[in-house]
């Protein structure tokens, strides 16, 4: 079996992409065919940690009855994509997320999601297969909550996905905010440092000490407007991006997000859903923005913002709260 690296493939490690390539091998067999040199690039044997580059000619010494055993046809189950586009080139894709819909899949729920949306999406444009044997599959460069609406980025191919997954790591080249609406009249301007650990039993996230193992967070806000009824509509910035952030963050320091079922307060959560059949956390990835200080080969991003406006439903809950404000 011989493959030819295509630019799409090229800057990952070989082990990798013999794992997309053989979806069914086991990973020890993987180790098993290196060790007994039956991996060959260009000619010459090469450590399972070769780094391919575009043009490589991968030769893979392979039993026929082994090869069909670890290369079963595989199936894209259809879902009809249901998402608004907000920017789209050969690299990326923005993606506006509905409340409700998971990114990737979970134990029990495989086909549904935003990334099989994606699949299908593409595939119906000629953009990707999933039989092709070592296919590249584009993913999410990071994640909403399940209840969380919003803007998230795809990476269509390896270089790009690579590159997004390092800019939303470092940080220091994007800008990404979130509106939300809390309980409470919050102060103008504020930051929000406290640590924050993950329970691996609860999957609950809580305020620890550095010490205790919490990891640094950071939240920047600002009030947008504050209404008579009691609450504070705000825009957020993740400055480091920990599990449930904003939702501990917020809770921390007394003005819980309105809606949420884990951290909020459930009194005002039962009056959302009585009054306005309201049952998610009001949370909305609403801004994202790569920085002009962005390089490599996304750097023709630079400066460039995308926008994405409330939901119909929570723009509803806003413009009643403004008529209490009269």
């Amino acid at each position: 079996m011989k493959f030819t690296i295509k630019d799409t493939d090229a800057h990952q490690r070989i082990d990798k992409f013999l794992k997309r390539a053989l979806k069914d091998a086991p990973v020890s067999f993987l180790y098993k065919m290196f060790r007994q040199k039956d991996v060959k690039v260009n000619g010459k044997r090469v450590a399972i940690d070769y780094l391919l580059s575009e043009g490589d000619e991968v030769d893979v010494y392979l039993k026929e009855d082994l090869l069909e055993k670890f290369r079963k046809e595989q199936v894209l189950r259809p879902v009809k994509p249901d998402f608004t586009i907000l920017y789209e080139d050969e690299n990326i894709l923005v993606i506006d997320k509905k409340k409700g819909l998971l990114v990737h899949s979970e134990e029990g729920e495989k086909d549904i999601t935003l990334q099989n949306m994606v699949l299908n999406y593409l595939s119906a444009k000629g953009e990707f297969d999933i039989n092709d044997p070592t296919g590249f599959v584009p993913s999410p460069a990071h994640r909403l909550d399940r209840n969380t609406s919003g803007i998230v980025l795809f990476g269509k191919n390896l270089l790009a996905l690579n590159e997004l997954i390092r800019l939303f790591r470092e940080r220091k080249d994007i800008e990404k905010k979130y509106t939300l609406l809390v309980c409470g009249r919050i102060k103008r301007d504020g930051q929000i440092d406290f640590p924050l650990l993950k329970d691996s039993k609860t999957h609950k996230v809580h305020v620890a000490t550095i010490k205790a193992g919490g990891k640094e967070a950071h939240t920047v806000y600002h009030r947008l407007k504050a209404y008579n009824a009691g609450y504070s509509l705000v825009e957020a910035e993740l400055l480091t991006g920990r599990t449930h952030q904003l939702r501990v963050h917020f809770a921390a320091i007394g003005n819980p997000i309105v809606g949420d079922a884990k951290y909020g307060d459930f009194e005002v959560n039962d009056f959302f859903k009585r009054m306005y059949s309201y049952r998610n956390q009001f949370l909305h990835a609403s801004y994202f923005r790569f920085k002009e200080t962005v390089a490599g080969p996304l750097s023709y991003l630079q400066g460039k913002e995308f926008v994405s406006p409330l939901p119909e439903k929570e723009k509803n809950i806003i413009d009643s709260l403004k008529r209490i404000n009269g």
